[in-house]
């Protein structure tokens, strides 16, 4: 069963210059997306740096229009809340704000993500303040037993971020997160920032966490491995637009669009002399979003393209069981 369903997503950022400050461009940073999650499922959006997958989570939790004035967003993002569907794309501040606890955002940089001057406490406590009617006693019960529940002790939360560890620090992110029980956690590269054995650690959390509160994931990150063991369904996303879409076993055993296959030949192995993996070198680096190539965007660093590659956006292909290609080359040997 669906509970979010994203539906031709654009998102444009405003480029001003000039004396006074007119808009001389725009950024296309996500550029017609469509896509859906299951309840309880976990869907993985990766790609490279500038690809746009930040900002589809961004985009969800309705964080643009607040942060970034002039942003032009189109397109419809359906939550199926218990009080029917709604576009909380078409949301402002105010509208927005019931739903704010259903849905929720783990941020990338656990350093810069909490509040110094705050408590652990008063971090958790912030989202309860707002969006329960929980008393005091209540607050503080309940923060105990999710600092627990992220493998924190209890004494932790009259303590303040920089007295602890990157790990801990996102555990403290995961918590607050938690605080308001919400149905759809965004988690934006929630383990990039960490030491690889913290990385497996914060991982395994997530999954018992979404095992016991029955939480949605969208998980965001650049990392198709990682993406791979956490996902049930994975979306490879390309300078705003989506390249393959399909289960994670269908991306990452057998991809076909070159954009995935060439991020499949980049995952590290524990066997240095495996032969049976060629990597795919692609040539140059990603184009801005400023000036996007026609048609295909991946056309100028794809080792298949063809002049008409740069005619039409090409549209998704089915291939069955849910796998989807944006590419009508994707059989070409290379």
């Amino acid at each position: 069963m669906s509970i979010l369903e994203v539906n031709d997503l654009r998102v444009y950022f405003p480029v001003h210059g000039g004396i006074l400050r007119h808009k001389v461009a725009e950024v296309k940073a996500v550029d017609g997306i469509s896509f859906s999650v299951n309840q309880g499922e976990t869907i993985g959006l990766v790609g490279e740096s500038g690809s746009g997958k930040t900002t589809v989570g961004r985009a969800i939790i309705n964080l643009l229009r607040p942060t970034s004035p002039g942003v032009e967003l189109s397109g419809s993002i359906n939550y199926h809340s218990e009080n029917g569907v709604v576009d909380v794309n078409g949301l402002d501040r105010k509208a927005m704000h019931r739903y704010r606890a259903e849905i929720q955002m783990v941020f990338q940089d656990p350093f810069s993500s909490l509040n110094p001057r705050m408590t652990v406490h008063q971090i958790i406590e912030g989202p309860m303040k707002l969006h329960t009617t929980l008393d005091r006693t209540e607050r503080r019960n309940q923060i105990h037993e999710l600092l627990e529940r992220v493998g924190l002790q209890r004494s932790y939360a009259a303590r303040f971020p920089h007295e602890f560890s990157g790990g801990q620090r996102q555990r403290i992110g995961i918590a607050r997160a938690l605080a308001t029980r919400p149905k759809i956690i965004i988690a934006d590269e929630p383990v990039s920032a960490l030491d690889v054995s913290v990385q497996a650690q914060v991982i395994n959390l997530m999954e018992e966490l979404q095992k016991d509160f029955g939480l949605t994931y969208i998980f965001i990150a650049h990392d198709i491995g990682v993406v791979y063991h956490v996902s049930d369904r994975i979306a490879v996303m390309y300078l705003g637009n989506l390249a393959e879409v399909g289960t994670a076993e269908q991306v990452y055993r057998n991809p076909q669009h070159p954009y995935s296959k060439a991020l499949l030949s980049a995952v590290p192995h524990a066997n240095p002399h495996r032969t049976d993996k060629k990597r795919i070198m692609l040539q140059g680096d990603i184009p801005t979003p400023l000036a996007k190539p026609s048609g295909c965007g991946f056309r100028t660093r794809c080792p298949i393209a063809q002049p008409q590659c740069a005619e039409n956006v090409p549209p998704m292909i089915e291939l069955g069981d849910g796998h989807r290609v944006a590419c009508p080359l994707y059989e070409t040997e290379f």
